[in-house]
């Protein structure tokens, strides 16, 4: 599956693509741990498994995606081990999400991505945490940390539904240091604390004279 993402990222680069990566060195390469990301395109689902690709991640998505035939994508989401969840079955949506955290993670030592937006955001406007699902993966999983991440202008690849896709186009994106757990954590308090680093980097992001133009 990690060679299908980094080929659609490649094919991007080929593109124009152009990815600027802000990586914490306290990341350890192939710990297992609970990446909590803003989510702007169905592209964000190969970039950042080619990014962190040494996690092996695991994936909560909707199960329309895993449905359609958009390469590389509904594949991986199919018969990777993800989780697949129905939005308007909210009882076996967490039940999903939770398997997820007890085999997946916990209990093959993979990573998973959970977008708790629950939706991609439309011109890349932060939406807000609907936090149940990250909190019923964070207890199915509990000595994996909390990552949190970032990324920015994805939304520009697919705002003419590839057809084709903006030469040029720069994605940034950026995965924080993790925030390690402890049997007695408040939950909600994690999860702020990753929102709250996450509206910070992008809101340093668009304050950068360099974003004015576009991409």
């Amino acid at each position: 599956m990690n060679g299908l993402q980094k080929a659609l990222t490649a094919s991007l680069r080929l593109c124009g693509t152009r990815f600027h990566v802000e990586r914490d060195q306290a990341l350890a390469s192939g710990r297992p741990a609970l990446f909590v990301s803003n989510h702007q395109s169905m592209l964000d689902i190969p970039i950042l498994g080619a990014l962190l690709s040494t996690h092996y991640l695991k994936f909560v998505s909707k199960r329309e995606l895993a449905r359609r035939w958009i390469p590389s994508i509904s594949y991986n989401l199919r018969r990777g081990g993800n989780a697949l969840i129905d939005r308007g079955d909210r009882a076996d949506a967490v039940e999903a999400i939770r398997r997820l955290g007890r085999e997946e993670v916990a209990g093959r030592g993979v990573s998973a991505v959970i977008f708790p937006e629950g939706t991609r955001a439309r011109g890349g406007v932060l939406g807000p945490f609907r936090p149940q699902g990250t909190f019923a993966l964070m207890a199915a999983a509990p000595d994996a940390p909390v990552v949190p991440v970032a990324i920015d202008d994805s939304w520009r690849l697919l705002k003419d539904g590839l057809r084709p896709v903006p030469f040029g186009t720069r994605v940034r994106v950026f995965i924080g240091a993790p925030m390690e757990r402890s049997p007695h954590e408040d939950a909600g308090a994690v999860v702020k604390a990753a929102q709250a680093r996450i509206e910070e980097v992008l809101a340093r992001w668009r304050g950068d004279p360099a974003d004015q133009g576009g991409p």
